[in-house]
């Protein structure tokens, strides 16, 4: 996923996107708002940063411009500005989501997962992963050609691993995009889930395409 920064607070920028390259994402950086729409019409990005108080554009001009050509890259603005009619504005102009500052790296993180997520999902694309297929749009699972029956917090399990295929998943990123908020850090539910989901694909395919990386998390990928 490639991430454009746009945030004319240089320390602030580079601390943004470093915290993002820990997390597997491409993320490069500008810091005004010419050099942004520059940056923008020359390039593809999947999402987009934004700080709406930029020398030379401010970020609703970046903002205005790309929604005249392209209605798909997403759009999260990062301001000061905490009003309701400022999110009520940068939310009309067709940003995706508004983050005030000052904000915790991790909220912005999990803002962009919710993003990343949101967009193969309302896509209605077929996710794969070798022989293993997970269709957004009817949630059914198959291997080979054969359906994969999961308990609906398998299939979110699986779908949120494939969504983020090649990146390790904690604990505590499951419990706050596929568990509701009823379950707590220590539970053992989400170990039980994953289990008998792993169960299942080894079955069905011979291996297990999950991988428990020790102090980071599942991450799901082809047989090695």
């Amino acid at each position: 996923m490639h991430i454009l920064v746009v945030e004319d607070e240089r320390i602030l920028c580079e601390t943004i996107a470093r915290s993002l390259k820990r997390l597997a994402y491409s993320v490069d950086c500008c810091y005004d708002g010419i050099t942004a729409m520059q940056m923008l019409a020359d390039d593809n990005f999947d999402l987009v940063v934004l700080d709406l108080n930029l020398p030379d554009a401010d970020g609703m001009t970046v903002l205005r411009t790309l929604r005249k050509t392209d209605r798909d890259t997403k759009v999260l603005i990062l301001s000061a500005r905490s009003e309701v009619s400022d999110k009520v504005d940068g939310l009309d102009a067709g940003a995706n989501d508004y983050l005030a500052k000052p904000f915790h790296l991790e909220e912005l993180a999990a803002r962009i997962r919710s993003l990343t997520l949101r967009q193969f999902t309302q896509n209605d694309v077929v996710l794969t992963c070798g022989d293993v297929s997970f269709d957004t749009k009817s949630r059914k699972a198959i291997v080979g050609d054969e359906p994969l029956p999961l308990t609906r917090k398998e299939t979110g399990i699986l779908e949120y691993l494939m969504v983020n295929r090649g990146r390790p998943i904690s604990q505590e990123e499951f419990i706050e995009h596929v568990w509701d908020n009823s379950v707590d850090n220590f539970s053992n539910s989400i170990r039980v889930h994953i289990s008998a989901l792993r169960k299942k694909l080894r079955t069905s395919l011979g291996y297990d395409p999950i991988r428990n990386r020790i102090g980071e998390g599942y991450v799901m990928g082809e047989e090695e």
